[in-house]
């Protein structure tokens, strides 16, 4: 605990001439009915592991005083002790160190005094303490150390004005439970006076009266600049729940006898019954002055805590100041979460966008069959059809079929499996129409134009002269902006003796390449080549069920092909 507030002075009265022997001496005064004990002070200076062994005598004796905890004087481990002491018991003590390479000795002398006439003191054995007028300050009841009940804790102590009770009725004094200040407000002259503390210690299940007595002097403060709180400053800190904590009071002052000291009290303002430890520093400032600072151990956070004000107080000459700190849970962390939240953002849209570009075909298709019709009112665009078909007619040059594609694959999967509308020259014409005027409306009248490729170079020379072909490709590129699917029935390595406007096509959308055959298994609608087709033609819902079954056909060949639906 800290030191009284200014300073504290134990009179002593005067003692006789000893001889060498007993020049080794400390006295030590107590009230008769009064317990003390009484420390054998070289015993400390001895290293705290060393062997040795402490034996308490009376001067004048050479039998050792009794260890035995009954007794009213006994010796306990190294201190002596008088539970409770008599007028006989003063005289001097000797305390004997020994071990196997040292032997010491050391005198006490103890004087047991009566109480005053009509007082609870002695004048002779009063402590010295000063407060500043006007101002107040805090007195303390000192050398209660030895002093505690079976549980270690400090007991309750009453205060009393020149014997008087009632002392702390008064708001201006105030002492917590436990506490072993007093502290005094607004101080005037008529505080000057002798302050009694008293305890009762319970020993062996008897009770004894402990008292100190302090005289207080009023002064006038100094003219001094009142100090300054460097730490706290009415702020908050962040601590773990059940964490250490050591804070740390530190103020500015050009005063060096200011003692600063902690109150703890509750959201109302209510001082709080709260245990604590403080440890009181002060040294000289760069700047002149001094720094004086008491720092504030809490062990163990508790969850009350958290509803505390922790002050530190410091009374000055020019009264009271104080600043305090507050204990808070930290904040959630704010920054990891959004870290952690914007990288899981950034792999989701990473996820998200590889799927989609593995599966976009069909997820666009899915998108068109089952939310499309939802949401989107089907306004029409004059179209008849979704797409014109145009196709090298077969020669005997050509090893394959776009015949059989064109005229029989083609409707089979897009028109009686996908709900499309086509148009095939030389199938949905009329006899005896003009070829340019029958392409040239039919054209206008699609939405796509799809172009089958076949490989050899004898059927593209067909498909340049012919004037059909170069009218819808000249449609498709230059004067209404429909869309072109090539389709190759099989892999072409070589565009150059093909047309211009194909190789234009082919460079600015690509090419979907025909791997299966002219069995019923490449027939489904399901198959990747068809989902690529489907994709680029414009979105329109089937017509039947999503398990479509294909139905059997022929073409009108003497050969008979069988395909699905």
């Amino acid at each position: 605990m800290t030191s009284p507030l200014w300073f504290i002075c134990c009179v002593i009265p005067f003692v006789p001439s000893l001889t060498a022997e007993q020049s080794k001496l400390s006295t030590y005064f107590v009230l008769i009915g009064e317990p003390i004990a009484i420390d054998c002070q070289r015993a400390k200076l001895l290293a705290p592991d060393s062997d040795y062994n402490v034996t308490w005598y009376r001067k004048g004796t050479d039998t050792p005083i009794t260890t035995e905890a009954h007794s009213r004087i006994h010796q306990q481990d190294n201190w002596l002790w008088f539970i409770p002491a008599s007028l006989e018991d003063s005289g001097f003590y000797g305390c004997n160190i020994s071990n196997s390479a040292i032997s010491d000795k050391e005198y006490i002398q103890l004087n047991v005094v009566q109480y005053n006439d009509g007082l609870c003191f002695n004048g002779e054995i009063t402590y010295k303490q000063k407060v500043f007028m006007s101002i107040g300050g805090k007195i303390t009841c000192p050398d209660l150390e030895y002093f505690h009940d079976e549980n270690n804790t400090a007991p309750e102590i009453q205060w009393y004005k020149e014997c008087k009770p009632g002392l702390l009725e008064d708001n201006r004094f105030h002492s917590l439970k436990g506490d072993i200040y007093l502290t005094i407000n607004n101080v005037t002259m008529y505080d000057k006076g002798n302050y009694t503390c008293q305890i009762t210690y319970t020993y062996m299940g008897k009770r004894h009266k402990v008292s100190r007595t302090i005289y207080v002097d009023i002064e006038e403060g100094p003219k001094k600049t009142p100090p300054v709180f460097i730490y706290p400053n009415n702020h908050s800190i962040e601590v773990e729940l059940g964490s250490y904590v050591v804070m740390d009071c530190n103020i500015s002052s050009s005063i060096s006898s200011l003692t600063p000291y902690w109150e703890v009290k509750d959201e109302d303002g209510v001082f709080s019954d709260y245990t604590y430890e403080e440890e009181f520093y002060e040294k000289p400032s760069k700047g002149g002055g001094f720094i004086i600072g008491t720092k504030f151990n809490i062990s163990k956070v508790k969850k009350k805590d958290y509803s505390l004000k922790f002050f530190c107080c410091v009374w000055h000459p020019y009264g009271k100041a104080e600043a305090y700190v507050v204990l808070k849970l930290p904040d959630p962390n704010t920054q990891g979460y959004l870290i952690g939240g914007l990288v899981s953002l950034v792999f989701v849209i990473v996820v998200a966008v590889f799927v989609y570009k593995i599966f976009k075909i069909d997820i666009v298709l899915w998108y068109r069959n089952s939310c499309l019709p939802f949401l989107s009112k089907e306004v029409s665009d004059g179209k008849l059809y979704d797409a014109y078909v145009l196709y090298p007619k077969n020669r005997v040059s050509c090893l394959y079929s776009p015949d059989i594609f064109a005229l029989k694959v083609l409707p089979e999967v897009l028109e009686r499996q996908c709900g499309y509308n086509l148009f095939i020259f030389g199938r949905d014409d009329l006899p005896g129409q003009a070829v340019v005027n029958v392409v040239d409306e039919k054209i206008n009248q699609s939405r796509r134009v799809i172009i089958v490729l076949v490989p050899e170079s004898s059927c593209y020379s067909v498909l340049e002269d012919n004037y059909e072909e170069q009218l819808a490709v000249y449609n498709a590129l230059i004067r209404d902006g429909i869309k072109v699917i090539l389709i190759e029935l099989d892999k072409i390595k070589d565009y150059t003796n093909m047309p211009e406007s194909i190789r234009y096509i082919k460079q600015k959308h690509g090419v979907i390449r025909w791997k299966g055959d002219f069995s019923e298994s490449s027939h489904s609608a399901r198959t990747k080549f068809w989902k690529n087709v489907r994709y680029q033609m414009p979105p329109r819902p089937t017509v039947s069920s999503p398990e479509l079954q294909l139905l059997p056909s022929t073409f009108n060949s003497p050969h008979e092909i069988r395909l699905e639906r």
